[in-house]
């Protein structure tokens, strides 16, 4: 198996990488901030000609492509009121078009591929209503819509397309958003009380939904989306 992962080079992209390439799969990941290497390529998804020039190199060297893991995205906080038209074209440009872009250019690879998938990160903020996330969960509804129209218009061409919609991850973005909390541990322990497990999500589970979507294993699964979330959008647990 041959892949390229977006935004592979921290939380959720990392696991995704080392999970599949524990399986054998050659991965070439794309991020902004990575070391240029034999593995890696330097590229901003809002870049279409450097998105283009990356996914023909990362072909080239792969000598084809079978899995294309749409993970680069950026976060935004805050309701409608707090974000200039600017900052909504940015991240819809990052999260939304970037996704367009890689998957536009990936597609002539993946068409050859006896087993092409490809999986969207998504996230539970597209299917619930989440405080101050209007922004970010704007992007991710329209991510998840986008999934499906995709996976309807490449039926044809033997590519599989499916999102996972993972709950509030332990990842250094979140990290981030609680180190610019008020009270990072009263923020922490309210993230995880919204999980009805209890916990945050680990970016190793989302990437085992990941691999298995990227996988043969799943060859009769496309068109859906799957929760990765602690049971935060379809259970309503008594307390």
């Amino acid at each position: 198996m041959r892949a390229i992962v977006t935004g592979g080079a921290s939380g959720i992209g990392a696991a995704v990488v080392a999970l599949l390439r524990s399986r054998g799969t050659r991965v070439i990941v794309f991020d902004r901030d990575v070391a240029a290497g034999e593995d890696a390529i330097v590229v901003d998804v809002s870049d279409a000609a450097g998105v283009e020039a990356a996914v023909a190199d990362a072909v080239g060297r792969l000598g084809g492509l079978d899995v294309l893991v749409n993970n680069a995205g950026i976060g935004a906080a805050g309701t409608v009121e707090d974000n200039p038209d600017e900052e909504w074209h940015r991240v819809f440009d990052v999260n939304v078009v970037g996704m367009v872009r890689v998957s536009r250019a990936c597609l002539p690879a993946l068409r050859a591929s006896p087993s092409a998938a490809i999986v969207n990160t998504c996230s539970v903020a597209a299917t619930a209503g989440l405080p101050s996330r209007a922004l970010y969960s704007a992007t991710k509804g329209a991510v998840l819509s986008l999934t499906l129209a995709m996976a309807a218009d490449h039926l044809g061409d033997g590519i599989r397309v499916n999102c996972v919609n993972p709950g509030t991850a332990d990842t250094p973005w979140v990290g981030r958003l609680l180190d610019a909390a008020a009270d990072p541990a009263a923020e922490r322990a309210a993230l995880k009380a919204r999980q009805p497990m209890g916990r945050l999500v680990t970016a190793a589970e989302v990437a085992e939904a990941i691999a298995y979507l990227a996988s043969p294993a799943a060859a009769s699964t496309t068109g859906t989306a799957l929760a990765v979330d602690g049971g935060m959008q379809g259970l309503r647990p008594r307390r």
